[in-house]
């Protein structure tokens, strides 16, 4: 049995806040960087270099690479092998949440209820989702998510007999109709199988895999690629001004689901796709 206090759990969830929020994975800097290359609109390419000059000064001068700072969304990948020592563990993530926030000076978006809207002025509390698996480690993953693509989501219910042309169907068309509100070039997230809420989580999971690996499933890698490429022709481009890079990836999760039922759920995120992951 391995023991981790929650001084440490608040301490990395207090960095990673602030980290996710300061500087993009390489994957995506890599990604918007060939998408310059690559694009074919001479406004997209301007586009581009605002994007790649947006990101060096919020790393250099220290300051969030987007005003919309997210909803701090939190994976915790618990080893059966781990305990977990202090204080509760949802409220550790929440004061590592409160603590980074508060000292990144990071914008505080959250509101303790959805109708009378007061802001609880710490950004808490997150989105937690816990899962527990074999070993010792605790896996930590912050995803800070911004609500301009966040509101561009949607779950579908689809029939079996939709099958993949129905999945298809659905991904091209929550990007279309996102258009430019989902401030391209985007990640878009998937999640197939399951059942409402868990392909809705898939396609959050999804957002936070490395852009440039695809999916170890053939037919799922291949509807990756054939995607991205059929959203790319849609012509939204960067900043929703027209060309060729509308999206710098798809990633695809799937899942088991029941006889009578195709759930299907897309997760877009902007260019700032902002995920930080440790292991304790």
């Amino acid at each position: 049995m391995r023991i981790i206090h929650t001084d440490d759990i608040i301490k990395n969830i207090s960095e990673m806040c602030i980290e996710a929020n300061l500087y993009l994975s390489q994957d995506i800097k890599d990604s918007i960087r060939r998408g310059k290359e690559q694009e074919k609109s001479m406004l997209g390419c301007r586009i581009f270099e605002q994007l790649e000059e947006n990101m060096d000064i919020a790393s250099a001068e220290q300051i969030p690479i987007c005003q919309d700072t997210g909803m701090a969304v939190v994976f915790l990948n618990i080893g059966q092998d781990v305990h977990i020592d202090g204080i509760a563990l949802e409220d550790a993530v929440n004061e590592g949440i409160r603590q980074g926030y508060t000292e990144g000076y990071l914008r505080k978006s959250v509101v303790k209820d959805p109708i009378f809207r007061e802001n609880t002025k710490d950004n808490t509390p997150g989105i937690i989702h816990y899962r527990i698996v074999p070993g010792d480690q605790l896996e930590i993953i912050v995803a800070p998510k911004g609500f301009g693509s966040e509101n561009m989501s949607r779950v579908y219910m689809l029939k079996p007999a939709d099958g993949i042309e129905g999945v298809k169907e659905s991904i091209w068309k929550t990007v279309k109709e996102a258009g430019p509100n989902a401030c391209p070039p985007m990640v878009v997230g998937v999640g197939i199988g399951g059942d409402f809420e868990k392909c809705a989580l898939m396609a959050k999971q999804a957002l936070t895999r490395n852009i440039e690996e695809h999916s170890e499933i053939a037919y799922v890698r291949q509807l990756e690629e054939e995607m991205l490429e059929k959203i790319n022709r849609l012509g939204i481009g960067p900043g929703g001004l027209g060309g060729t890079t509308t999206a710098l990836g798809v990633n695809i999760i799937t899942y088991p689901t029941h006889i009578a039922g195709l759930p299907v759920a897309v997760n877009i995120c902007c260019h700032v796709s902002r995920h930080v992951k440790r292991i304790l």
